[in-house]
């Protein structure tokens, strides 16, 4: 005899997954920057998700991990920006209220034993404050001048701590945010070279379309990795 009554489920480990977000405040607002990259386990599978969503008028988000998650989560923000809309009372949910919000989701889903398996950076401008914040997928959060997910937390944060400044114009944004994805792009297995930038100011959010980096792999480190390894290999 059959059970009628389901079983529980619960995601147990990602699938797909995306790699890391980088994102800085600048001059004129945010800028954020991923790759297009979807790992199934090992295997870099797709190599065309967008992972950088604007999100109503003064919101941008960028999100690493499992990517079937980040599509449910943009369905809630959806339901979050129709609904506001729907007051037509003039205003609109700022950065801070979004990040807020996806504070509050994660941890609630991570106190159901049952995460949404991402980390998410929120930037945006409203009223002329710039905002950028994250929360991982136990609903761990806070705010900052410049945030990196995954492995950008190791390898780009430090590149940031040394020459981001407050008073970067555009193009220095972009160039700073260039040369921490190049460092994640010769040192993370799951990253790939086809990268989105995108800029949130007071006039509202812009994605601009992917692009390769220049790189090169001529460094005697990469062209034999295993020099002086100890070991029968």
């Amino acid at each position: 005899m059959m059970n009628t009554v389901d079983e529980s489920q619960r995601t147990l480990y990602p699938y797909v997954t995306g790699s890391s977000v980088v994102a800085i405040k600048y001059k004129d607002g945010i800028l954020m920057a991923a790759d297009m990259g979807g790992s199934y386990g090992s295997t870099l599978r797709y190599k065309s998700i967008e992972r950088l969503k604007p999100i109503g008028k003064h919101s941008l988000l960028g999100a690493s991990g499992e990517i079937s998650d980040f599509q449910e989560i943009l369905r809630y923000l959806d339901e979050l920006i129709l609904n506001d809309n729907m007051w037509d009372d003039g205003n609109s949910l700022g950065p801070k209220e979004v990040h807020n919000y996806l504070t509050r989701m994660m941890y609630n889903r991570r106190n159901k034993f049952n995460p949404l398996w991402n980390s998410l950076i929120l930037g945006g401008v409203k009223n002329g404050q710039k905002y950028l914040g994250t929360v991982n997928m136990i609903g761990v959060n806070f705010e900052d001048d410049h945030i990196a997910t995954g492995l950008g937390n190791h390898l780009a944060r430090p590149i940031l701590r040394e020459e981001w400044n407050e008073n970067l114009t555009f193009e220095e944004g972009v160039k700073l945010l260039e040369k921490c994805m190049r460092v994640l792009l010769y040192r993370d297995r799951s990253a790939v070279n086809k990268i989105q930038i995108s800029k949130i100011t007071e006039e509202g959010a812009t994605v601009f379309l992917p692009f390769s980096l220049k790189t090169y792999w001529e460094f005697s480190a990469f062209r034999n990795p295993t020099a002086g390894a100890e070991g029968s290999w």
